[in-house]
């Protein structure tokens, strides 16, 4: 199915959109990009994810293309032209935002405008309740992991050596220590109390880690930002991954070994409807 993308200040179908070959994000890899859900048409959480890539442009010394306000239409413009080619499922909204165009150089200033590209897509449906399995793997990925790159190779690898493992994801541990997983944010939890690591360069600063906290802190569950050992991991007795297309997931079964009964355990349970509370409230969308 056809559906209509953003691309340098045009909407059009998506087999119309074309870029150069000397585009940087296809030659270097150099650009940012962010994934938000779309709830019955509203755009969940469109400011913070919107900040973000603002916050992964500047580092990478990109020019920010548009406002806030600027962003805000596009990409409810694009939602509302694809929203009637949806089946029914809700959507993940796609925004990617390279250097431009160059040759092939290394120097940043030689580049032309931006490249800015935006699209729709059906958000998969997942059986959250029957919960993952997991492997635990070295973390190779770059220093500055704060920042979402296109650059996702490290990760591409590490989710394929997830699933020749017969698992869904990869959580990632490096001197020791637990970071996030290949495409997602860690929690664990051991007697009641939940644990995610800390938000530094190592990790991204996950939109969904970020409600999740404040949605059990606000609901009183104990929820602590602190580093996280290998170890603990393998002793947790609940372990979560968050992002924006799966929410919270739990981990069941980690490196083949039952996480805890081997069953999604009661915290996940509570956290799991206190977030689809706040998610079906229309007022925390756009």
């Amino acid at each position: 199915m056809s559906y209509i993308v953003y691309l340098n200040g045009q909407y059009l179908p998506i087999e119309d959109a074309k870029i150069s070959v000397l585009d940087r994000g296809f030659t270097f890899g150099d650009g940012v990009y962010e994934v938000i859900p779309v709830y019955k048409g509203h755009i969940f959480r469109m400011r913070e994810h919107l900040e973000r890539l603002n916050n992964s442009l500047d580092e990478v010394y990109i020019d920010r293309p548009y406002t806030l306000e600027q962003w805000q239409e596009i990409l409810c413009k694009l939602v509302e032209k694809n929203s009637g080619k949806n089946t029914g499922n809700d959507l993940s909204l796609y925004m990617q935002v390279t250097r431009g165009i160059s040759e092939r150089d290394h120097a940043i200033d030689i580049a032309t405008k931006q490249t800015v590209f935006a699209m729709c897509r059906p958000l998969p449906e997942y059986d959250r309740s029957a919960g993952i399995s997991a492997i635990i793997e070295e973390d190779i990925r770059w220093k500055y992991c704060h920042i979402k790159a296109i650059t996702l190779l490290p990760s591409v690898m590490l989710r394929h050596k997830a699933r020749d493992a017969g698992a869904t994801e990869a959580i990632l541990v490096k001197d020791g220590y637990i970071t996030e997983g290949a495409a997602s944010n860690v929690f664990i939890v051991k007697n009641g109390i939940v644990k995610t690591p800390p938000k530094d360069g190592s990790l991204l600063p996950g939109i969904t880690r970020d409600l999740v906290v404040e949605l059990l802190t606000e609901s009183g569950i104990p929820c602590e930002e602190v580093a996280i050992k290998e170890t603990e991991l393998k002793q947790a007795d609940e372990i979560w991954i968050t992002s924006s297309t799966w929410e919270i997931v739990p981990v069941i079964s980690l490196d083949n070994n039952p996480v805890g009964t081997g069953r999604p355990g009661e915290v996940w349970q509570q956290a799991s409807e206190i977030y689809q509370a706040f998610k079906t409230d229309m007022t925390n969308v756009v």
